[in-house]
């Protein structure tokens, strides 16, 4: 018998001119589809050379992540071969798409992600489930409206690993029977906030589904009565029980089970849990590597204790917790190889309890000390001498620590890869020794007012692999925010002669009548113009010319910030997320130059950019196909801009608020053409205006609008817009 030879693509036709990609195999190819994978339109391109790689491309696709339903039809034949479905951008799928989706892959879906979509019930999911056997994932995060119906369907996928059902507020001990029942398989569970899951519930799950590795039980209305059940599946590894208020020191002395394969437990925001009940959870624990204990109750040595037997422990997290002198000296004496520690926001933090622990850990790999205000040089020079192979450090409102120590840290921890020292004292000096960093990847300088270009460019021409920059408001925001803080502060009004809070509403009438702020604390701007250098284009164009693979960056509200900045930033090809919030000298020259650079950019903020105007949203509309996420207010786009904007087939989620251009009519025609919306901020005068056929034909389509009745005027957003890609599923509702 012969032997099959590999498959080659034919020429296009008998009478077509010898084609190159000829000498290639399919499975030559297919190792070329597999470094394009993050690239999607790089993969477009690549199927669109001739007809045999989009031949090949069709059944070499494997993940899919539709945009709208009305395009799903196109798609089912071309890609057979599906196994993993992504819907998160998809809000509108109903069970006519999922009972198409059954039969088009029922032989090959193994994961299927819904935690954005609606419109589904229970009919659509028993299809799903009934016909695609494989299924082993499936995420169905925010499906409020699914009942007990739904988790019936559910069991019917007797090979599910990994399921979610985060804030399926509706299903109960019932449904979670059924699933119980059916899907023995379970390996991951996530029941975060179905708040009517009870101890029946979770009972089920532990004694039918004994594969289980990873539950998260958070914010479930459960006691001890269950833990006795879970605490006996032999595979546990990962449980999450945060914010489960019915569990109680006295309920956790009655546990008689123990889990000797759990590796890390989380108890945040369990106040009545103390050392007594901790202590009785992990009992015969053997494997524990992880523990969070954040928000609760205090730190003592007692705590430590009980932990101190573990010598796997390797990461403790205690963040927003009341530290004692006692409690500090027991974690220090723990003969665990502790690697990460995180103490944010722990009241009774000092120098001398931080000392102890990192000369006690000094295999610290991450640290986190954000907001602990007391601390000081010391503890700097003590953390950096003594954890050289810090590879995170979280530093953010460390308000006593001098510019000094942060030079500290760029000579001594040169494994550094993130570094977070946002309102601080670090000045250029401090920067020139962190640029010694080569591995540094995150940067965050917001509100930093003693940094210059001078600091920038040496970490631009020193961290090439920096991906994440934020430059936040490091001196007109500072001017802005100390103005304000001081006008709170005036005693009596300058306009009208009330006093308190009065005087500070008729200071801002009096700004309606163009006078300005810096009027009433005009000694106060000098002092912080004079402190204030500014980061400028110089800058941010070592950013852009050093740091090839950045992907965020944030420059919000530095008013020497102009075009020539964006320009520098177009050269940053992995760009996804840039703030420019409040950036008075750029306009749509350089907004339309990081349109044309950065073509996977998501997340964009322009907010009181007022010189951007509709010539930036056209290069927007005709480059960058990826944005999903846009902030618009106060800038001077107008009806054309908005309707140009919504020719992006990704865009989701998009805040336009004082537009002074935009009228209705323009509104409504954006709104209708952009197919994939999700979320719409806008003004209540708006809304009215509307017609409620356009409103209620978005809605129905998974649109959800968010009315703010907000005047106009400038303020000062003190913490800026966090560039992020869409809420998380782990978020609280």
């Amino acid at each position: 018998m012969k032997t099959q030879s590999k498959r080659r693509p034919q020429p296009l036709s008998p009478d077509s001119s010898p084609n190159p990609f000829d000498i290639l195999t399919e499975e030559i190819v297919c190792k070329i589809l597999d470094h394009l994978h993050n690239d999607p339109f790089a993969t477009k391109v690549f199927s669109l050379t001739c007809k045999a790689f989009y031949f090949i491309e069709s059944r070499h696709r494997r993940i899919l992540k539709p945009l709208r339903p009305e395009l799903l039809p196109r798609i089912f034949h071309r890609y057979p071969f599906v196994s993993h479905l992504d819907f998160s951008m998809c809000p509108r799928v109903d069970d006519n798409t999922l009972n198409v989706i059954s039969f088009t892959w029922k032989a090959t879906l193994q994961s299927i992600n819904l935690s954005r979509s609606r419109f589904f019930t229970n009919a659509g999911l028993s299809s799903l489930f009934v016909n695609c056997s494989g299924l082993v994932e499936v995420d169905l995060c925010n499906a409020t409206q699914l009942t007990d119906l739904a988790a019936s369907a559910i069991a019917e996928a007797k090979n599910l690993e990994r399921l979610s059902l985060a804030r399926c507020k509706s299903i109960t001990d019932m449904g979670i029977g059924c699933i119980a029942v059916g899907c023995r398989k379970l390996r991951s569970f996530c029941l975060k906030w179905c708040l009517r899951v009870g101890d029946l519930g979770v009972k089920l799950i532990a004694l039918k589904c004994k594969q289980i590795r990873s539950l998260d039980l958070s914010y479930l209305p459960i006691t001890e009565k269950s833990l006795n059940s879970v605490l006996q599946l032999q595979h546990l590894e990962d449980l999450v029980l945060e914010g489960c208020h019915g569990i109680d020191d006295d309920g956790l002395s009655t546990l008689d089970q123990s889990c000797k394969s759990l590796k890390m437990l989380n108890l945040s925001n369990c106040q009545n849990v103390t050392h007594t009940g901790l202590s009785s959870l992990i009992n015969g624990t053997e494997q524990l590597q992880q523990i969070i204990l954040a928000y609760g109750s205090s730190v003592t040595s007692d705590l430590f204790k009980c932990l101190n037997a573990y010598s796997k422990l390797q990461s403790i997290k205690l963040d927003g917790c009341t530290v004692t002198s006692s409690g500090i000296k027991a974690m220090a004496s723990l003969h665990a190889p502790v690697k990460e520690l995180s103490l944010s926001k722990c009241l009774g933090l000092t120098d001398d309890g931080l000392s102890i622990l990192v000369q006690s850990h000094k295999d610290l790999r991450k640290l986190d000390i954000t907001c602990c205000r007391k601390i000081t040089y010391t503890s700097i020079d003590i953390i950096t001498n003594s954890c050289t192979s810090l590879t995170s450090l979280r530093m953010e409102s460390c308000s006593l620590v001098p510019k000094e120590a942060f030079v500290l840290i760029g000579a001594r921890c040169s494994f550094l890869e993130e570094l977070d020292a946002t309102d601080n004292e670090i000045d250029d000096e401090g920067l020139k020794s962190i640029s010694r960093c080569s591995k540094l990847s995150i940067l965050k300088l917001g509100i930093c007012s003693n940094i210059s270009d001078e600091g920038l460019a040496k970490v631009g021409s020193s961290c090439s692999m920096l991906k994440e920059v934020d430059l936040y408001s490091t001196a007109l925001a500072s001017i802005l925010i100390m103005t304000e803080i001081l006008l709170v502060q005036t005693t009596k009004c300058s306009y009208c002669q009330a006093e308190g809070s009065e005087g500070l509403k008729d200071i801002r009438c009096v700004l309606m009548q163009r006078t300005w702020y810096l009027f009433f604390c005009v000694d106060l701007v000098v002092f912080l113009l004079f402190r204030s250098v500014a980061i400028s284009d110089a800058g941010i164009a070592a950013i852009g010319d050093g740091c090839p693979t950045l992907e965020m960056i944030n420059i919000a509200y530095n008013d020497k910030i102009t075009d020539n900045s964006l320009i520098s930033l177009s050269k940053c090809r992995m760009l996804k997320a840039l703030e420019i919030r409040g950036c008075l000298g750029v306009s749509s020259i350089g907004l339309s130059a990081i349109a044309l650079g950065c073509k996977q950019l998501t997340v964009l903020d322009i907010k009181k950019c007022f010189n951007i105007n509709d010539n930036g949203m056209l290069p927007l509309a005709q480059f960058s196909q990826n944005l999903k996420q846009i902030n618009l207010s106060y800038c001077s786009v107008t009806d054309v801009g908005l309707v140009a904007l919504a020719s992006i087939s990704r865009l989701q989620n998009m805040t336009i608020l004082h537009l002074v251009g935009l009228t209705p009519n323009g509104l409504a025609a954006a709104l209708l053409a952009c197919r994939a919306l999700t979320k719409v901020k806008l003004h209540a005068s708006f809304r009215p205006l509307l017609p409620q056929s356009i409103l209620g034909y978005m809605e129905a389509h998974g649109c959800v609008f968010h009315w703010r009745d907000k005047a106009f005027q400038k303020e000062m957003d003190p913490k800026g817009w966090k560039l992020h890609f869409g809420r998380s599923s782990s978020e609280v509702p």
